[in-house]
């Protein structure tokens, strides 16, 4: 039995096939019932995100696992082998060691791919697919991704703009629970800045967009995690006072926030400080209003080279990671072949247990026969040693002719070691 990693990402299929293939939690949930009946695959673990869908699986071959994500998805193996990629034990663990760090993401180093492994394991435990041995090679991956992520720097610089935009804001303020936050549109951009800052503790969040179905959406997302108030749009400039951020990203032909507006809130605030970021192109924000005591103006080419320079620090920082997660993948292999070692010691030891018994249980019934008494002892001794060393015997042998003679020496200098230290134990 092997451990399997198996997939297709963003760099191996286009979006149309990672659609064909991609899982919800429901429908892993029904598989995996199908799955109990027909055990051809019981050990597996599936993590489906838009950017990759792979099956890591205890198997005896890869094909059992390209078959099952072929036949779950309707699709021709011949179709699907294309684009797959496959790795096996030592490969494997380090592949899922990189996806959990997020070093093999499309946004090197992004946070949330560690939640999603970490969902897709507790749904395969739920559905009774995980084994022992499985787990612990995923807690030991969640294990290296805490460490890459506590002793490097591959996570902790923004690369993204709405990653950017809510680290912006825990740098001016530095009690982020006592925000409020008003992002203005509720498109991709400015959803992903309020899922950012909803994560890291914001007090509010007050909406404010034209469609009203959009801006509930974005508010039943993010309701859990923080207090959400919907704003009309024709509100924005009237509630503007209220906000300490304001991330606007409306895809507006003309602006949207005044500098008459952002000077009224500023007064109503008493001039406490605000934060203004404009994602949007052309501008919402009136460039004027750089110019008010108190107000921080942020545009998208701000942004952009704060970037660009952290992508930089996180492509150095991920050559470090990459070591670690080397290294540590090497711990987990070598801690498993001690486990194998130590159940094949086991064996042995019970097999010559088994060979002791025996011999001596023929040795009393010659002494009961009026044997001579040292002529048993010593056939005991010589059928006892000729049977514990013949194994040992064989492998030498086997090692001999094989023609690379690394093997024989390693086996050589083994039991050398192992009789040079019995004579010192001696004297």
């Amino acid at each position: 039995m092997s451990f399997f990693a198996l997939g297709v990402n963003h760099q191996t299929a286009s979006v149309e096939l990672r659609e064909q293939i991609a899982f919800n939690p429901e429908r892993l949930n029904a598989l995996f019932a199908e799955q109990s009946q027909h055990p051809v695959l019981n050990d597996m673990v599936v993590v489906s995100t838009c950017n990759r869908t792979e099956v890591y699986a205890m198997a005896e071959h890869a094909d059992m696992v390209l078959d099952w994500l072929a036949h779950a998805n309707g699709l021709d193996v011949n179709q699907l082998i294309k684009h797959t990629y496959r790795y096996e034990d030592a490969q494997a663990i380090t592949h899922l060691m990189r996806v959990a760090s997020g070093l093999d993401s499309l946004m090197l180093g992004e946070p949330q791919i560690l939640g999603q492994v970490k969902q897709a394991l507790s749904i395969a435990k739920e559905a009774h697919m995980v084994s022992p041995a499985l787990n612990r090679i995923f807690e030991y991956a969640f294990y290296a991704a805490k460490r890459v992520r506590s002793e490097t720097a591959v996570g902790s610089h923004a690369v993204s703009m709405g990653y950017a935009v809510a680290q912006l804001a825990l740098q001016v303020f530095s009690q982020p629970q006592e925000l409020t936050v008003m992002v203005v549109a509720a498109g991709e951009m400015n959803s992903l800045v309020a899922k950012h800052l909803a994560e890291m503790g914001v007090g509010k969040i007050l909406i404010c967009n034209r469609s009203r179905e959009r801006a509930e959406n974005l508010a039943q997302e993010i309701a859990h995690q923080v207090e959400v108030e919907i704003l009309e749009f024709s509100e924005l400039a009237s509630n503007l006072y209220r906000a300490d951020v304001i991330s606007s990203c409306t895809g507006s032909l003309y602006q949207v926030i005044s500098y008459r507006d952002v000077k009224t809130a500023l007064k109503k605030r008493r001039y406490q400080q605000m934060l203004m970021v404009d994602l949007a192109v052309p501008r919402d924000i009136e460039p004027k209003v750089a110019s008010l005591d108190g107000v921080y103006l942020y545009g998208v080419d701000d942004l952009q080279s704060v970037i660009d320079e952290n992508l930089a620090q996180r492509r150095q920082a991920a050559v470090e990671a990459e070591i670690m997660v080397n290294q540590l993948a090497t711990q987990l292999i070598t801690h498993q072949k001690v486990q194998q070692a130590g159940s094949t010691i086991a064996a042995y030891r019970e097999q010559g247990q088994h060979l002791t018994e025996y011999e001596l249980r023929l040795a009393l019934e010659h002494l009961q026969a009026g044997k001579d008494a040292a002529e048993v002892l010593q056939n005991f001794s010589h059928r006892l040693t000729q049977k514990l060393l013949h194994p040992t015997s064989i492998l030498l042998k086997q090692a001999a002719q094989e023609e690379d003679p690394s093997y024989f020496e390693w086996l050589q200098d083994g039991l050398q070691g192992i009789f040079d230290h019995q004579r010192k134990l001696k004297k």
